[in-house]
């Protein structure tokens, strides 16, 4: 192998390795396509698994920024405080451009059923809290903890889902399609 080839070849690895492409970066894979070094798809899934990285930490970050807002039956800004699901809608329409609906039953209906093993930060949370399934909802920030607006008298806050309370009452999980994360998405509906 020439010295060449082989210097492109570190730089490439070393710009993959990179959390954060700059345009140079994204130069070097398009030559590295072009002639045939690595696969456009390759390149592609590497984008694309960076944004949704990106767009994820955004979402935990604007959860974190309303800790403390107060909760309010039916709420659904940290003007007026915030119900569970008026906190998970707020954050990702602010976040992500997206418009969950309005319940938690309905973001249930209208998100995509993992398993409670496979949870990501930004993935949803449901229990059941008030005799009935999909009664209560929060976004889960890792780590085993979830952030949302509880209950009357109480502000948004991060819980732990070990608690007792909170793993008796778990009704399952739920992520937003990744397709669905795009910039300018408008709506999901059940």
């Amino acid at each position: 192998m020439s010295k060449w080839l082989f210097a492109l070849l570190f730089a490439c690895a070393s710009a993959h390795a990179a959390p954060d492409a700059r345009p140079a970066d994204d130069d070097m894979q398009q030559l590295l396509v072009k002639k045939g070094l690595i696969s456009q798809i390759n390149t592609q899934f590497h984008e694309a698994r960076h944004n949704v990285a990106t767009r994820t930490s955004e979402l935990v970050g604007t959860a974190m920024g309303f800790l403390g807002v107060p909760y309010r039956r039916g709420g659904n800004s940290a003007a007026t405080g915030f119900d569970c699901s008026g906190f998970v809608r707020a954050i990702y329409s602010q976040t992500v451009g997206l418009v969950l609906p309005r319940r938690a039953d309905e973001q249930a209906n209208a998100t995509q059923k993992i398993d409670q093993q496979d949870l990501r930060p930004g993935d949803l949370v449901f229990f059941n809290t008030m005799r009935r399934t999909f009664s209560h909802v929060g976004i889960y920030v890792g780590e085993g903890k979830f952030i949302h607006s509880p209950r009357s008298g109480a502000t948004v806050r991060v819980e732990s889902m070990q608690t007792p309370y909170w793993s008796r009452r778990f009704d399952g999980a739920r992520r937003v399609e990744t397709a669905e994360l795009s910039p300018g998405a408008t709506a999901l509906t059940p």
